[in-house]
């Protein structure tokens, strides 16, 4: 399909406050990009957010949700921006699993889009004198910006190591359905594999005790987490009015019962 012409412009607060929630990373640059894989016969075009040491593809400037991702954080190198017969601007990210050819607009633009990608992978601003005096005070602003992100992640890896980890029960197996992922991952799962279930078992935010996290459509989807306290040998669901069971899977039994059919354990097909 055709590039579209129109100057990016930035989308709407709600779908950006969507993105937001849906991601978790911060946005250090966006605008339509086309995209081809080294397997592909043609480009495609999205409209692209850098957030972070990811790209995520859009269908088009409003969707909520992307429809592809991609880790460029193993980075290995990139080609220099080329234009070509049509006036856009090429080149080629060079990946430690493969290569990845991005088209943007002109070549201003391609400029830009490499310049901010080196940025955030290299954690350098590239050394190139014909980027402009503003193109290179933002990716500066971007630069601090992802130290900053990387030392605070530095530091919860950290001390998630030194945390206590989520008790687990000798005489009984994890339910199927839990996974060692956070809030954010737990939501990214469901909202991207919903034939594989709508509930996951996930450790709490304190590491100590767990979380469970649901998606279910009523009038409108909706998405809940719920605390599960562990208490000597049981487990305590925190409710309006709590309940206390004897085991994880039979947490994961209570809320699939309650729900009346509603609810599925999220189990990835092996």
């Amino acid at each position: 399909r055709e590039q579209p012409e129109e100057t990016p412009q930035p989308a709407p607060r709600r779908i950006f406050q969507e993105r937001q929630r849906i991601t978790g990373l911060p946005l250090y640059f966006q605008g339509y990009l086309s995209v081809r894989h080294s397997r592909c016969q043609e480009f495609r075009a999205y409209w692209t957010e850098l957030r972070g040491t990811m790209l995520f593809f859009y269908e088009d400037k409003k969707a909520p949700a992307y429809s592809q991702k991609l880790d460029i954080s193993a980075l290995t190198s990139a080609t220099n921006v080329y234009p070509d017969e049509n006036g856009s601007a090429q080149f080629v990210l060079m990946l430690s699993n493969g290569q990845l050819e991005l088209k943007a607009n002109d070549y201003e633009g391609g400029k830009e889009w490499k310049g901010f990608i080196l940025t955030v992978t290299k954690l350098s601003v590239p050394p190139d004198a014909s980027l402009l005096p503003e193109q290179l005070r933002r990716m500066h602003e971007v630069l601090e910006k992802e130290k900053k992100r990387r030392i605070t992640l530095n530091n919860c890896s950290s001390a998630s190591l030194n945390r206590k980890s989520p008790p687990s029960s000798t005489l009984t197996a994890m339910p199927a359905c839990f996974y060692a992922v956070s809030r954010q991952e737990a939501i990214e799962m469901l909202e991207k594999n919903p034939s594989c279930g709508n509930l996951i078992l996930r450790p709490g935010s304190d590491s100590k005790n767990y979380a469970i996290t649901i998606q279910y459509k009523l009038d409108a989807p909706q998405l809940k987490h719920y605390k599960v306290v562990s208490k000597g040998t049981s487990y305590v669901i925190e409710l309006e009015r709590q309940v206390t069971l004897p085991s994880l899977q039979d947490v994961v039994n209570y809320f699939v019962t309650q729900m009346r059919g509603k609810l599925k354990p999220y189990v990835i097909p092996t």
